[in-house]
């Protein structure tokens, strides 16, 4: 047992962290990507599965995004053939927190 212990990391170095930290910017990163290519379909064929998958990733981008959005309204017509920038804000955005949450950090 006390092998086994012995084996294990009792502590985390702070570039543990901050490399742990800089993935979840990256996930976010690419879950906002993926954001913005499900908005460019405009018929999505039903299935649990996908509807499951695309519910995730607007649900858990659509609130920071939001925040953009009452920022920068999207351009050009009404209705669905607006072009919205503001994700483009809130990867520039994302990018430096993550400079500056990292670099911290490290």
């Amino acid at each position: 047992m006390s092998a086994v212990l012995a084996a294990l990391p009792l502590a985390l170095s702070k570039s543990d962290i901050a490399t742990y930290v800089s993935a979840l910017f990256v996930v976010y990163t690419i879950l906002i990507l993926l954001n913005i290519l499900i908005s460019f379909v405009p018929r999505m064929p039903y299935s649990p599965w996908l509807r499951a998958v695309l519910d995730f990733i607007t649900e858990s981008t659509d609130p920071y995004l939001n925040i953009f959005r009452r920022v920068m309204r999207p351009i050009g017509g009404s209705g669905g053939f607006a072009f919205d920038l503001s994700p483009i804000l809130a990867l520039i955005v994302l990018g430096i927190a993550e400079g500056i949450v990292v670099g911290a950090l490290s």
